[in-house]
């Protein structure tokens, strides 16, 4: 059997290279690892997905589901590697010594994992490409599909494999250079004249310039794939990237298309870049219109993060908006608004934490912040990052502006992501704390079988199963006020020369409660659920002695667990 390969999570791969990586994971450990693909990217890429649990305890399907993707955005590739550490740390640590190892071998014997590193490849080729460009997401022109006629194109314009800023000197700029450190540009003051000052503008290619006027065309690629999905789904002029219609493109329907066809997926973790924050629902409430038992869960598993991973873990309601008077919808409020499972948003990376940088907004930092939080920044770079997170300005003949200065923050590779050489610290953070997530899933265990003699031939069989889980078979309060979860299905398949004399084959039973308490010891009022995680069925079947029985029992978030009996 080929050895586990193992990743290099300092550099990120192109879709072939990432397409052999998976190839090999699978081939290596094919009773842990299946690949698939779920579907094809406007470009026609696989999407590619991994579906680790030992198939030797049971197929995926039958058992409770965990999803975790990446790269959704095109150029925040550090979440791509952060699926690839998660997928190598399970398969390295299946069937270990130690607590670790017990606990992956646990999850994987009795969960499955299902794990998308890649949501968006053709975005990703194209941040990766020789002379790359960020956009957003997908590749598909849009809302039109015209080339520009004008404007500027943000693009690598020198061939360096970088897109910089351009600076031009002019006497109306609205930037400066720091007092003390010339290198950077820090903004005009009110009313300040009589300095040196700077008009400055993404790196691109102009047409038809006309010598006076400069506008940065939006990305011809105007997808926001994360705005497709179909809750909350809003047209161009409230949702920018929305796309024609809910699931109109490929790579989000393929996700959507997953999870339809997979149930017993309870709860997702999607990466994202960058702000170094861990973010939970609601997108579009307070924490006040939220169901209370959601709310408290949410906090109790997002806290437990927090202390795992180092991240603050907040609301996207109140804390991550960005603009105060606008929501964002996506993925959030898809999984767990339409569907009642938990979800939550990893924003990997702050460059500006790195830097010593504590005391801050998430969002309103990048609109204002003090002067001294950029000589922390450029010190950092100086340091940390041998001088390449900020590129000192060089001179530059422009095609079209002709002399210009290209240099300052080079985001694509410090900012949306961390140098190379943070990168395995950065998502080495999360496994921990996925692990735990994965393994407070419901599960659906058989708790006993009984048969006994009502007279000749004649038998009471009773099918008792529970939830060994911390979380509710129905993971959520929002699952059932949305109907999409129901009750433990209990079925009984009588063997040949049985039939059943009371009862029905297919029962429909209660809602199973997991072990999470839901208050603390000294509440003066005592839980009513004391045995809310089991539940019993019971039919009266006619069959000879000795006549075999199957029955099973199924949660769709819980999992599915048979059983035989003997008439005896």
């Amino acid at each position: 059997m080929p050895d586990i390969p193992v990743p290099r999570f300092d550099q990120f791969y192109r879709h072939p290279e990432l397409t052999r990586l998976l190839q090999d994971f699978a081939a290596a450990r094919p009773e842990l690892v299946a690949l698939r693909s779920i579907g094809r990217s406007h470009e026609g890429r696989d999407i590619w997905l991994v579906a680790v649990t030992n198939t030797r305890t049971g197929a995926d399907t039958d058992k409770p589901g965990f999803w975790t993707d990446g790269n959704i955005h095109a150029a925040e590739l550090t979440a791509s590697t952060a699926c690839l550490y998660w997928l190598h740390f399970l398969v390295t640590h299946y069937g270990q010594a130690g607590e670790t190892g017990r606990q992956v071998t646990e999850l994987l014997d009795t969960r499955v994992v299902y794990l998308c590193p890649r949501l968006n490849p053709d975005g990703a080729e194209l941040a990766l490409a020789d002379r790359p460009r960020h956009i957003r997401s997908g590749t598909r022109p849009y809302p039109s599909d015209e080339e520009p006629v004008d404007g500027l194109t943000v693009e690598d314009v020198d061939g360096d494999g970088r897109v910089l800023q351009m600076r031009i000197a002019d006497p109306h700029g609205g930037w400066k250079p720091h007092p003390r450190e010339p290198r950077l540009l820090v903004p005009r003051e009110p009313g300040e004249t009589g300095g040196r000052y700077y008009r400055v503008m993404p790196e691109g290619t102009l047409r038809n310039y006309d010598g006076l006027q400069i506008r940065v065309n939006r990305d011809r690629e105007g997808l926001d794939l994360n705005r497709n999905f179909p809750a909350y789904w809003r047209q161009e002029f409230e949702q920018a990237g929305a796309g024609p219609y809910p699931t109109s493109e490929p790579e989000t329907r393929a996700m959507v298309d997953f999870f339809a066809k997979h149930p017993n997926i309870g709860a997702a973790v999607s990466f994202h870049t960058h702000s170094g924050v861990i973010l939970r629902p609601m997108g579009t409430q307070s924490d006040d219109d939220m169901t209370p038992e959601d709310l408290w869960i949410y906090k109790r598993l997002s806290d437990l993060g927090a202390k795992l991973t180092g991240y603050p873990a907040i609301s996207i309601f109140h804390d991550f908006k960005y603009h105060p008077k606008e929501i964002v919808t996506g993925t959030q409020d898809w999984v767990y608004e339409h569907l009642g499972a938990l979800f939550w948003t990893v924003e990997l990376w702050a460059p500006n934490r790195e830097a010593g940088i504590t005391d801050y907004d998430w969002i309103h930092w990048y609109r204002d912040h003090p002067p001294e939080d950029d000589l922390k920044l450029l010190q950092w770079s100086d340091g940390e990052c041998a001088g390449r997170a900020h590129i000192d300005w060089y001179a530059f003949q422009h095609p079209q502006l002709g002399a210009v200065e290209l240099g300052g923050w080079d985001k694509m590779n410090y900012w949306r992501n961390p140098p190379p050489h943070l990168r395995e610290r950065e998502v080495q953070r999360f496994p921990a704390w996925l692990l735990q997530l994965a393994l407070a899933l419901p599960r659906l265990e058989v708790l006993r079988t009984e048969v006994r003699a009502l007279g000749e031939d004649c038998w009471r069989v009773r099918f008792a199963v529970a939830n060994s889980g911390y979380l509710p078979a129905y993971v959520s309060r929002r699952a059932l006020e949305r109907k999409v979860a129901r009750g433990v299905v209990f079925e009984i398949h009588p063997g040949e020369g049985v039939g059943l004399a009371s009862g029905v084959e297919r029962i429909v039973g209660a809602q199973l409660e997991g072990h999470a308490p839901k208050t603390s010891l000294q509440a003066f009022v005592p839980d009513p659920g004391v045995t809310a995680d089991r539940a019993v069925a019971e039919w009266i079947v006619r069959g000879p002695r000795g006549a075999r029985v199957s029955l099973s029992a199924a949660a769709d978030r819980a999992g599915t667990v048979r059983t035989e009996i003997t008439l005896d």
